[in-house]
């Protein structure tokens, strides 16, 4: 197999053979798959096997693989030259559009990677508010910046401790990790800290856990007590961004909501490059222009705004109309449907979550949710191991982790979806077939 010897080749030269590291396949054993091509929900590997892909690149292509439109925009945005260390047109035009679909963004500021949008994010809110402290969500992924490379500490309102090596103490003490989903512990670390709290950011709804949305109220009850302590609420819509629906996770919660509360600050990344390296932060006007150049708070990249990726990012917004959102919904609805029906023909347990378009299975016995990142962990990873060989072997790609979720694209049409129905039978009994972990005692 090719993929092997490639694997190989690459540990020679790049730390684990990977340049992010759940392509390892770390979590399910085996030999990663290099990819050498994609058209539409198909992906095909160096040894010329095909797959329908449910990773979609972790979420950016949302309108499917190589989109005829999207690769045209580039090609001409590359043909006009790379990048010119310049402000280009495009860049204003993508702005607008973003800011036309989510209720509450006036300001855009765009860049490289989604770490970035959330680093500068949390800057700008430290820089808001006078404030140093930070809360985050136990499970919830904010990109690889040290602050948020944390861990909870020994109790519901204690600073957190390193998530990382190389993050020191000092740093992570910064961070106050705390349960998702739990009103109470987010009230006493407000009661205990309060005053120093900057912000809280959350992802809109908890994707790099499985998926986990929030419980009905929570996002209301965060931003208005974080909000009637002077603190500021970030809203991480780089994964759900787009995604989730045509205004992000935010624009289904914020149909759900009694009050006009909203975030002050949000993260963009994923689908708002169309496959290529972009992201963004957005919030209200008086914050964002706290940026430089109008304000004290200094970000800067020389490659923020390549044209290449504007091009991609922007050409994707628009041909994300309503039937590409219907298209997504039917896609993840009959899919999730499928797989829990063929696992519960297999009789294995299990349970799965959406969050909009995106949806995830945990294997396990759950009466109900997971509802956080300690429910998430009671999940049977070994099944999802058996279960993910077999589907790939059944010509199916999944994400490599049991802590991710499944992305469909506007391209997952019948004969696609047939093809994931018809490897689910054989997957599902590996799953049933795969040893559960002994309960810890």
């Amino acid at each position: 197999m090719r993929s092997a010897q490639l694997a190989e080749r690459a540990e020679r030269v790049i730390p684990g053979g990977v340049n992010s590291p759940v392509r390892a396949f770390g979590s399910v054993g085996g030999t990663p798959r290099f990819i050498v091509s994609g058209s539409g929900p198909y992906v095909t590997d160096v040894d010329g096997t095909e797959y329908v892909d449910l990773v979609a690149s972790w979420g950016p292509a949302l309108l499917g693989h190589a989109h005829p439109a999207v690769v045209e925009a580039v090609q001409t945005a590359a043909a006009r030259g790379l990048g010119f260390g310049a402000s280009v047109p495009e860049e204003a035009e993508l702005a607008e559009e973003m800011i036309s679909r989510v209720p509450g963004l006036e300001r855009l500021r765009l860049v490289s990677t989604g770490t970035e949008a959330t680093m500068t994010a949390i800057r700008l809110a430290r820089g808001a508010t006078g404030r140093p402290l930070i809360v985050k969500f136990a499970g919830h992924y904010h990109g690889h910046s040290d602050g948020l490379l944390a861990e909870a500490g020994s109790g519901l309102a204690t600073l957190a401790l390193p998530g990382s090596a190389g993050v020191t103490a000092e740093t992570a003490a910064q961070t106050l990790v705390l349960p998702y989903n739990d009103p109470a512990a987010l009230a006493a670390a407000f009661a205990e800290h309060g005053d120093r709290i900057a912000a809280v950011i959350a992802e809109a709804a908890a994707a790099n856990m499985g998926v986990v949305p929030p419980e009905p109220g929570f996002t209301e009850f965060m931003i208005g007590l974080a909000h009637g302590h002077g603190a500021l609420v970030i809203l991480d819509e780089v994964l759900t961004g787009f995604r989730a629906g045509a205004s992000g996770y935010w624009g289904i919660e914020r149909a759900r909501m009694a009050s006009a509360l909203a975030p002050d600050l949000f993260t963009f990344g994923k689908v708002v490059g169309g496959g290529l390296p972009l992201a963004a932060l957005g919030g209200r006007a008086e914050l964002m222009e706290m940026l430089a150049p109008l304000g004290p708070v200094y970000q800067a990249g020389t490659l923020s705004g390549n044209p290449l990726a504007v091009a991609a990012g922007l050409t994707t917004l628009r041909h994300a109309d309503d039937a590409a959102y219907a298209a997504l919904g039917r896609a993840a609805e009959v899919l999730s449907g499928e797989v829990s029906r063929a696992l519960d023909t297999a009789g294995v347990p299990h349970r799965v979550q959406r969050a909009g378009t995106l949806f995830s299975v945990f294997f396990g016995e759950f009466s109900d949710g997971p509802h956080d990142y300690a429910g998430a962990q009671r999940q049977e990873t070994q099944q999802h191991r058996a279960f993910f060989h077999a589907m790939l072997e059944g010509g199916v790609n999944l994400p490599p982790s049991a802590f991710e979720a499944w992305f469909v694209t506007a391209a997952h049409d019948a004969a696609a979806i047939s093809r994931v129905v018809e490897a689910l039978p054989a997957a599902a009994r590996a799953a049933a077939e795969a040893v559960p972990a002994a309960p810890v005692v």
